[in-house]
């Protein structure tokens, strides 16, 4: 079984100006490997879902189960639940309005398609998930290094 632990914060979420950041680790035939990046002007929801489209581009063996654990309900029930409506209505909500983030999820959902053995598993922000609480400082690390590169 491999696992992706995928998290994303955004600092000042919903305001002007922000910084926003992700963290990932794999693991992946008992091999560690972690990610992260940072940038401006973003949501939180943009970085949680780009914590799991660099997580899942960076699985080589797509045919091995795959077990995705991570805090973000949008995410989690978006991709399990309200995604198969989405693309019967055109990535439309019951509103008949066009969904946020839209392009994330276009990307994303063939993206998901291509593994023959996937979990989502959603679990409690900053909970006792010891691979959750490392995806968060990890995106706490690149919106960290981000802003010292800004203030220079």
């Amino acid at each position: 079984m491999n696992y992706i632990w995928c998290d994303g914060g955004c600092r000042n979420n919903q305001e002007k100006n922000n910084i926003g950041g992700y963290g990932v680790i794999i693991k992946e035939n008992d091999e560690i490997s972690e990610y992260r990046g940072a940038e401006l002007n973003t949501t939180n929801n943009k970085q949680e879902l780009t914590s799991l489209v660099v997580g899942l581009s960076k699985i080589k063996n797509k045919d091995a189960p795959l077990e995705v654990i991570m805090d973000s309900r949008y995410v989690v029930m978006g991709i399990t639940e309200w995604s198969k409506k989405w693309m019967l209505n055109g990535f439309k909500d019951s509103k008949n309005k066009e969904i946020k983030n839209r392009l994330y999820w276009i990307y994303l959902i063939p993206l998901v398609a291509k593994f023959k053995d996937i979990k989502f598993v959603l679990c409690k922000g900053h909970g006792d998930n010891a691979g959750n609480e490392r995806a968060d400082k990890l995106a706490n690390i690149a919106m960290d290094e981000l802003g010292t590169r800004l203030i220079r």
